[in-house]
C-alpha cells in the first residue's frame, strides 16, 4: 500500500476519532444528563460511579478521571495485543470526549424522557458507528471485544450484554426503575443504528453463474483476497456448458464484485444470499 492512501486513511481514522469525541461529550452533555440516563460500557460505569459518589458520599469525581482510569487496563491490551494505530486513535476519542464532558455545560434539548432516550441513542449510535467505520473505537468494552473475538476466536458480546444489564439492576435499585428502563431504550436504539450501518463483519455468499469463471475468479482474490469454488455444470435451458462459482464475501466487497461480473459477463447470473454463520478458514481484513 502506498503511502499516500496510507496518509489518508490515518488521516480519516483520527478525524472520524475527534469528531467522535466531540458529539459523545455533547451527546452526554445534552441528552444522557437531562434523563439521567446510564449508557452502556464504561460510560455507563462511569456515570453510575459519578452518581453514586455524588448521590451517598457527597464527593463530585471528574467524568474524565473515572472513565481515563477505567480505560487504562483496555488500553493496555489494545497496545500489547490489538494494535498501536488502532489504540492510540481510540486514546484520542477516550480523552476527548472524558475532558469534553467535564467542560461543556449542561445544555438540556428537551426534558421528555422518552425523546431523550431515543434521540441520545440515535446520537450515541451514529457516534460509535462512526468509530467503527474509521477503524478505531470508543475504547472499554471494544477493546476486550475485539482482543478476544480477533486473538481467540471467542464471542464474548453475550458477556459484555450481562455487564451491561448489571449496570441497569444496580442503577435501578440505586437511582429508580424508571431511569434504568429508559435507558434500556437508550441502549437498544444505539445498537439498531450500529447494526445499521457498520456492515464490516456481515457476510453474504455469492453464486455467479458464468461463462468466464477465470477472469471473474480473478477479480473476486484481487479485490477480497478470499478464494472461490467454481462447480461446472450445463444450464437445463440452453443445454450448454456452464460455470458457477461460489465465494462469501463481506457485503460492500459484494456490492463491488456484481457490477464487476456484470461488465466482464453481462450475460452472467447472479445470486447472494445473507450469511449468518461461517466454520472453517476465512480471511479477515483487519488494519490495527
Amino acid at each position: 500500500m502506498d503511502k499516500k492512501t496510507i496518509l489518508k486513511r490515518e488521516i480519516k481514522r483520527y478525524g472520524c476519532a475527534i469528531v467522535a469525541g466531540i458529539i459523545f461529550a455533547v451527546n452526554i452533555k445534552t441528552f444522557v444528563r437531562a434523563g439521567g440516563l446510564f449508557p452502556s460500557g464504561f460510560n455507563g460505569i462511569t456515570l453510575l460511579l459519578q452518581n453514586i459518589f455524588e448521590t451517598f458520599m457527597g464527593i463530585s469525581v471528574p467524568y474524565s478521571f473515572i472513565n481515563i482510569l477505567l480505560n487504562a487496563i483496555p488500553v493496555l491490551i489494545g497496545f500489547k495485543f490489538i494494535g498501536k494505530k488502532f489504540t492510540v486513535s481510540s486514546c484520542c476519542v477516550i480523552l476527548l470526549s472524558s475532558i469534553l464532558t467535564d467542560f461543556i455545560p449542561v445544555q438540556p434539548i428537551t426534558y421528555d424522557t422518552l425523546l431523550i432516550s431515543i434521540f441520545g441513542g440515535l446520537i450515541n449510535g451514529l457516534c460509535v458507528s462512526l468509530c467503527l467505520i474509521a477503524n478505531t473505537s470508543s475504547g472499554g468494552m471494544d477493546f476486550i471485544a475485539i482482543y478476544f473475538s480477533e486473538k481467540n476466536g471467542q464471542d464474548i458480546w453475550n458477556y459484555i450484554l450481562c455487564v451491561n444489564a448489571l449496570i441497569l439492576v444496580i442503577a435501578g435499585f440505586l437511582f429508580g426503575w424508571d431511569r434504568a428502563l429508559y435507558s434500556i431504550i437508550f441502549q437498544f436504539t444505539s445498537t439498531q443504528v450500529v447494526q445499521m450501518l457498520h456492515q464490516r463483519y456481515k457476510k453474504h455468499t455469492l453464486f455467479i453463474i458464468t461463462r468466464k469463471p477465470d477472469e471473474i475468479y480473478k477479480e473476486i482474490s484481487d479485490l477480497t483476497r478470499h478464494s472461490a469454488t467454481c462447480l461446472h455444470g450445463t444450464g437445463c435451458y440452453t443445454g450448454e456448458e456452464t460455470s458457477m462459482l461460489y465465494s462469501v464475501v463481506s457485503r460492500e466487497e459484494a456490492k463491488v464484485l456484481v457490477k464487476k461480473v456484470t461488465e466482464l459477463d453481462p450475460s452472467a447470473f447472479v445470486n447472494i444470499i445473507k450469511t449468518d454463520y461461517i466454520n472453517g478458514r476465512f480471511y479477515h481484513k483487519t488494519d490495527y
